[in-house]
């Protein structure tokens, strides 16, 4: 990803870019809709036996868990070379969410999980759109974007020490904010590649590599929203 230039080519093939684009918020919606419907076999007909195994494997439900982390490694490094090979490990990493999704949701009500839902479908859409047409260079909000969650993924670890649920409510907005950008900067990215590389490289492999991006954006925007939704309704 990071020897891709982010600078589109004067040139544009409309068709192809449209393409382009279809296809990958077309598989990033399917990897979506594979997560909701793990996480309803998981929370509805499986609820006992998936309850059963994480708390008997609890081991190996962490295991799990981390598991698309290195799978979003291998897609960003091996998509352009192996699109089929990366669409398997893609939608593997929407199964493993749906069970995570699965899990989390059991803590909260039904309609904080539909807000949450449609109030990131709502904020996704319009930063796509914003992403895709807009003529300013999202690259240095982007950035600032991506250190910010470093810095929040750190802070989080040692929140778990302290166990505060004030700074954890602090910090389910801070991390609203970045992905909100994020996502304004992944469509951004994408439709550059596209337009700079998309003669050159296997445009299946830029299509899930773009589906991941977009897919990891959302649902941790999902994550962060339900948080809120959740605790506001506690407090």
């Amino acid at each position: 990803m990071d020897n891709f230039s982010q600078e589109p080519r004067r040139e544009v093939n409309v068709a192809g870019l449209n393409s382009f684009l279809t296809r990958m918020y077309g598989l990033m919606s399917v990897a979506v809709i594979v997560s909701a419907f793990v996480a309803y076999l998981t929370m509805v007909p499986f609820r006992a036996s998936s309850l059963a195994f994480a708390t008997q494997h609890s081991g190996m439900v962490w295991l799990i868990l981390l598991l698309p982390i290195a799978l979003s490694m291998g897609i960003s490094f091996s998509a352009t070379r192996n699109p089929a090979g990366s669409l398997i490990m893609l939608m593997v990493i929407a199964v493993i969410y749906g069970f995570e999704f699965s899990l989390i949701s059991m803590a909260y009500t039904t309609a904080n999980i539909a807000a949450a839902f449609l109030s990131s479908s709502a904020v996704f859409i319009t930063m796509t759109i914003y992403g895709t047409v807009t003529k300013r260079d999202l690259s240095r909000a982007g950035s600032h974007a991506l250190a910010a969650l470093v810095a929040l993924i750190i802070a989080s670890l040692i929140n778990m020490f302290l166990r505060s649920a004030a700074i954890t409510y602090v910090f389910s907005y801070i991390a609203v904010i970045i992905f909100v950008v994020l996502t304004g900067w992944d469509a951004q990215k994408m439709k550059n590649i596209y337009l700079n590389y998309g003669s050159q490289v296997s445009i299946g492999g830029l299509v899930v590599l773009g589906a991941l991006q977009l897919y990891l954006d959302f649902i941790n925007l999902f994550l962060s929203l339900l948080q809120i939704f959740g605790m506001s309704d506690r407090n």
